[in-house]
């Protein structure tokens, strides 16, 4: 294997080869602190070989999956044979076989944590983002994520949430426009704040946060063409909808559930925002299984 197809297969995920081998790096550097596995140096045979087994111990969604060949391609300086048996974004049961990888025992002992941490973390989101993509099935409505992300991780969790049937919001503060609360208060009204971001900024996209329905007529009245209807009840949405006949999509926001997503999605929104999808999402149990390579003869 070579670092070559390991970027061709990070890239065609849609992942930055760059970032991600930056990513690694650090992650790997943080688990070693400086000096060696002192466990693997002190127990393994420098020479073993084994072969690591990858296995899902829960069902769900896999992501994340390029990335655990980044990191084993890291550890291993590439002297690694990785067999990679599903894709990202595929449901998993429990025993199932994601990935095989032959190589030194002490290198695939190194490199476990930091794979089963990347890859369990991502797993877990792309996990709930299909639950949440599942519920809204047939109502019309798309389940997107926030960014309340973990810090250096965003791309690769709006990746997972990618993977798991849903779609990204903005990637950061610079390529889409929120109005929040906090900024109408400083704008002086919902229409002053839609205006001011249009007039500083005409081609980039303008959401406006509302949080009653007067707000969201005046927001649409001022050309708003996506408005976030924070922490309504579903009657209110409903209303939204109603009156805003089709001029602006609308998302919903805040205290959504599961349990009443279908409800929020049958309302005629078009988006339901969600950040547990980033900031609450339980990992993917995954485990690494290793097994001895017999040695070859002559």
């Amino acid at each position: 294997m070579s670092s070559d197809w390991t970027h061709a297969l990070v890239a065609q995920a849609g992942l930055d080869p760059a970032y991600v081998d930056e990513l690694v790096r650090r992650t790997i550097e943080e688990d070693l602190a400086g000096g060696v596995d002192v466990t693997s140096v002190a127990t393994v045979p420098f020479d073993q070989v084994s072969i690591a087994r990858v296995v899902t111990r829960g069902a769900g969604v896999v992501a994340g999956l390029p990335v655990a060949v980044a990191v084993l391609d890291a550890v291993t300086e590439h002297a690694v044979e990785i067999d990679v048996l599903c894709d990202d974004g595929d449901r998993v049961e429990p025993g199932q076989l994601l990935l095989t990888a032959t190589a030194l025992t002490r290198q695939l002992l190194t490199a476990e944590r930091t794979l089963l941490n990347l890859l369990c973390h991502l797993s877990g989101v792309a996990t709930m983002t299909r639950q949440w993509a599942d519920a809204l099935e047939g109502t019309g409505a798309a389940v997107r994520d926030t960014r309340k992300t973990t810090p250096g991780l965003r791309a690769l969790e709006k990746y997972a949430v990618r993977c798991g049937g849903g779609l990204n919001h903005r990637m950061s503060l610079s390529d889409a426009a929120l109005v929040k609360d906090n900024h109408v208060v400083a704008a002086g009204g919902v229409a002053a704040a839609f205006a001011a971001v249009r007039a500083t900024w005409p081609g980039l996209p303008v959401e406006v946060e509302c949080d009653t329905l007067e707000q969201v007529a005046e927001a649409v009245d001022a050309g708003a063409d996506l408005v976030l209807l924070d922490n309504m009840s579903t009657d209110d949405m409903r209303e939204a909808v109603r009156r805003t006949a089709g001029r602006a999509r609308l998302e919903a926001s805040g205290g959504l559930t599961l349990k009443t997503a279908r409800d929020v999605g049958a309302t005629g929104v078009d988006f339901v925002a969600v950040g547990a999808l980033t900031h609450s999402a339980p990992i993917l149990d995954i485990g690494v299984d290793l097994e001895l390579r017999p040695q070859q003869e002559g």
